[in-house]
């Protein structure tokens, strides 16, 4: 049990937040050269020195090079035509040919955005070269935009990332075992020794919670650590504010738990069915796709997502430096969840006296 509340959640944090990204790197790159000449050279160099495309090879025929898309060689195949440079030079236009893999349909999204834009930069260069010197004059200025990135100034993935991985560890791990508590308790034929115990229903819950909820906050805590020290995972907010939500958030999921485990009579029973809830919970808290993309009757449900309010509420005060005031919708409504929750635990646990 004990590498599973310390060791786990910390191997887990440092393999998800690396692991767990949508970033398209490392394109498998393929073309077609039917015209070999400068313009299509250049036009190759232009996605060889690009850093999110790997230049595999060239196919002789789009045949070989369809094959080769089949079985998973290359992600995007490039097909310059005969007369490439000659239709650019005579008619000032011409076409490409790209063919991308899009099982992946997301990725396949974000590799045609790349690929227009090395196009289009290539354009431009080519429509400058063609320019005759009386037309270069009357050239517009360009329009520059410098962009202005709040909140992840680098870009960097992890910083998004670590603090819903956080959120998810921190959920799993105080779900999974006060779940699986007070099973534990009826398998090992204890539970009927403390029923006959003047101990009342509250007091008998309270103290299977409060043990839970303090390893829920020193999670935290481990957590936070390895987001600050290994991931560099800024943090803008209130330390106070962020431990104070979580004692609110993890009453909820451990009411749950114990609401759970009174209703099943072995662990197995309370691990998968715990885990029936968590999945659901996790895929519609907006950690790995956004709420916004979901269908209505999707966005609706996720009002009943505690996890939601959590990944919300720690992005904001981590990233943002957001106040309490800022998170009072997701505070109240956790805390509601956390009555209600706890209420029935109390409610559905049977004691005989």
């Amino acid at each position: 049990m004990l590498p599973i509340i310390f060791v786990l959640p910390v191997i887990q944090l440092i393999i998800l937040s690396n692991a767990a990204t949508f970033e398209v790197k490392d394109i498998k790159f393929s073309y077609i050269d039917n015209d070999n000449t400068a313009f299509s050279r250049e036009l190759i160099d232009k996605f060889n020195a690009s850093t999110f495309f790997k230049v595999i090879t060239d196919f002789p025929s789009e045949k070989i090079a369809s094959s080769a898309l089949l079985n998973g060689e290359v992600d995007v195949i490039l097909e310059i035509p005969t007369y490439f440079e000659r239709d650019l030079l005579k008619n000032k236009k011409t076409n490409l040919s790209v063919i991308i893999n899009a099982i992946d349909g997301a990725a396949a999204g974000v590799e045609n955005v790349y690929i227009n834009q090395i196009v289009q930069s290539f354009n431009k260069n080519a429509q400058a070269r063609l320019m005759q010197p009386s037309d270069k004059k009357n050239i517009p200025k360009n329009i520059m935009s410098i962009p202005s990135f709040w909140y992840n100034k680098t870009l960097n993935y992890k910083t998004f990332m670590v603090p819903g991985i956080l959120v998810l560890l921190v959920t799993m791990i105080t779900l999974f075992l006060s779940g699986m508590n007070i099973v534990r308790e009826k398998e090992i034929g204890t539970l009927e020794q403390m029923n006959v115990t003047p101990i009342k229903k509250h007091q008998f819950i309270i103290g299977k919670l409060f043990p839970f909820w303090v390893l829920g906050m020193l999670l935290l805590t481990v957590g936070l650590i390895i987001a600050r020290l290994l991931f560099n995972v800024p943090m803008v907010g209130s330390l106070g504010l962020m431990y104070l939500y979580t004692s609110i958030y993890i009453l909820v999921i451990l009411g749950m738990g114990l609401f759970i485990s009174n209703f099943t009579d072995t662990q197995q029973q309370a691990m998968f069915i715990a885990w029936f809830f968590v999945v659901i919970f996790i895929l519609m808290s907006g950690l790995f796709t956004p709420i916004e993309s979901m269908p209505d009757w999707a966005q609706f449900l996720t009002e009943f997502n505690p996890i939601k309010y959590y990944v919300e509420v720690m992005r904001m005060v981590m990233l943002k430096g957001s106040s309490f005031v800022d998170i009072i919708p997701q505070f109240t409504k956790t805390l509601i969840y956390a009555v209600i929750m706890n209420g029935l635990a109390v409610w559905s646990y049977k004691k005989t006296n």
